[in-house]
């Protein structure tokens, strides 16, 4: 099967070392992680250019993968980012990655779920719909490594159905 393009969605300054590692998992392919200057640039030229950049970078990818570090929850471009993806209909999904290890500041506390910042118009939360899994603690990166590309086509097919 040919590699999934995904966007990754998630708080850069807390987590880029975290995400780092997943991309390396090499089963899929990721959006260009910007570099810290990149990312800096992009928001010195305000609301309109991040939103752009985010829909750029999104454009062609066909699920979003929402890695949710201790404060992913609260960031108001992977707010963006989520809704973005529903309305498009893009594959969607998060993973937990507190477990994984940062060189700068080990582990971290789980963070909270981020779809259930969002109220759908029946009342209910995206938390209802979209999942978010949790890797084995002991075997994190194996565990995401091997199930990867089966949640992403999940995600893809459920998409396809909403």
């Amino acid at each position: 099967m040919a590699k999934r393009q995904v966007f990754y969605s998630f708080h850069y300054d807390k987590d880029v070392f975290r995400v780092q590692q997943i991309r390396n998992i090499g089963s899929i392919e990721g959006n260009h992680l910007a570099s810290a200057n990149e990312w800096e640039e992009v928001k010195r030229k305000g609301e309109t250019a991040i939103k752009k950049w985010i829909d750029d970078n999104m454009a062609y990818r066909s699920c979003v993968i929402v890695l949710v570090g201790e404060e992913t929850s609260k960031r108001k471009w992977v707010d963006y980012e989520i809704r973005k993806a529903w309305n498009d209909k893009k594959g969607l999904f998060g993973i937990y990655i507190h477990n994984i290890n940062c060189m700068r500041n080990g582990t971290c506390r789980q963070g909270k779920n981020p779809f259930e910042n969002i109220a759908m118009s029946d009342g209910s939360r995206m938390s209802d719909y979209v999942k978010v899994y949790n890797p084995d603690p002991l075997y994190v990166y194996t565990d995401i490594s091997n199930k990867m590309e089966g949640w992403i086509e999940l995600a893809i097919k459920e998409a396809e159905n909403r």
